[in-house]
């Protein structure tokens, strides 16, 4: 019973982070037509354009972070 349970609650919350992921991911951004124009190296038209000071800013910052050194192997 106990496993029934855990198995229940797990499936659930599987679903809820599913759907929330979903909600987040807008479909439609790109047909089939798109990928296309894109392949033959056309341009694509979209809704909002980049914005690539933002871009830039999360860039700079993924740099900035610190790196941890590889750890020397045991032998």
């Amino acid at each position: 019973m106990f496993w029934i349970l855990v198995g229940l609650l797990a499936t659930i919350a599987g679903l809820l982070v599913r759907s929330r992921i979903a909600s987040h991911v807008n479909r439609s951004t790109l047909t089939d037509d798109d990928l296309r124009r894109i392949e033959a190296g056309l341009p694509v038209e979209v809704d909002e354009p980049l914005d690539l000071e933002a871009i830039a800013e999360e860039e700079e910052a993924f740099w900035d972070e610190s790196w941890d050194e590889p750890e020397e192997p045991f032998g």
